[in-house]
């Protein structure tokens, strides 16, 4: 499948730090990720990106004084904890905020400004490709996107709630957490098309399910426990339908999105393996795809509100 690449921004010479680097050429924008790296002079504690959804980033950085210059992405981002006092200025105009969880900030592609925020603190980025927010609003048969504004601590509980989700989905199964950013950023997107975009996207209703033959390929692929590419791109692909519509019409047919049904399959697998083997809780995780054992214990008692260990002996 296509496969989400886990990386360092900062191992990239152009990323570092302004010390001995070069500048690019005037009016060149950067990829976000580097220039994030640049301003905050540090590395993300967690970032996972996929070429076809764009990349989410995990950060903790000091107080910062500096000019983000103009990147190729959008830059959404949102507040996990805490609340801190954010200044940024564009041209002439200023604009003070407070950075919290249930606010959101956007740096449209292109822009730049002066940032000034004096304490330490926690933000979590979505680094969105403008093609992104183009397929979105082709595929939900809206306008054509125009440009997102500039929104500096903006309420919106539904984007910042979305986009720490995004972030939830950076440990774990990576086949698992890939498809569920898949559709996370698919709905971000939306979401941005239709409260933050100056043109606003109307999305069209759709009409019933997957026809048989199409689901059971679905369901079919999603089962596979082969390196089958399990990406919201291939399953869309098999089904003849834009992302979009696939996860309206795969959760019409069976009342759950693809990534929930996946999860769900995935802890019905882990149940039996507990159940009727020896094997050990490493090695199940393993063989389902997890990164680690605590990654997946930590699924496990999400759904289950037990540890593995402990559902096997009650059950036993």
């Amino acid at each position: 499948m296509s496969k989400p690449v886990l990386h360092d921004p900062l191992r990239n010479p152009s990323a570092a730090s302004d010390a001995g680097q070069p500048e690019p050429p005037a009016g060149e924008r950067r990829p976000a990720d580097q220039e994030m790296a640049r301003v905050l002079k540090t590395r993300p504690l967690r970032m996972a990106a996929d070429p076809s959804s764009g990349a989410v980033a995990y950060w903790k950085h000091d107080a910062l004084h500096d000019i983000v210059k103009p990147m190729v992405d959008h830059v959404i981002m949102t507040y996990p904890a805490g609340s801190q006092q954010l200044e940024r200025r564009t041209g002439r105009a200023a604009a003070i905020g407070t950075a919290r969880p249930g606010v959101v900030t956007i740096i449209p592609a292109g822009s730049t400004s002066r940032w000034d925020i004096h304490q330490s603190m926690h933000v979590v980025q979505l680094y969105l490709p403008h093609a992104t927010l183009e397929r979105v609003a082709v595929e939900a048969e809206g306008a054509a996107p125009g440009d997102l504004l500039e929104r500096t601590a903006h309420p919106d509980p539904i984007t910042s709630r979305l986009l720490l989700s995004a972030a939830d989905a950076l440990d774990g199964a990576r086949a698992l957490d890939a498809l569920f950013r898949h559709q996370l950023t698919d709905l971000l997107a939306n979401r941005l098309l239709s409260a933050h975009a100056g043109v606003h996207a109307t999305v069209q209703a759709t009409m019933g399910g997957l026809a048989p033959a199409a689901l059971r390929r679905a369901i079919e692929r999603l089962r596979s426990d082969s390196d089958a590419d399990v990406s919201l791109a291939a399953l869309a692909t098999d089904a003849g339908l834009s992302r979009f519509h696939f996860c309206r019409a795969f959760k019409d047919s069976t009342g759950l999105s693809p990534h929930a049904w996946l999860r769900q399959h995935r802890l019905e697998q882990a149940m039996n393996m507990l159940r009727d083997t020896d094997a050990s809780v490493v090695s199940i995780a393993a063989a389902l795809g997890y990164g680690s054992q605590t990654a997946f214990a930590a699924a496990f008692r999400k759904l289950t509100g037990e540890t593995p260990s402990d559902w096997r002996r009650r059950l036993r």
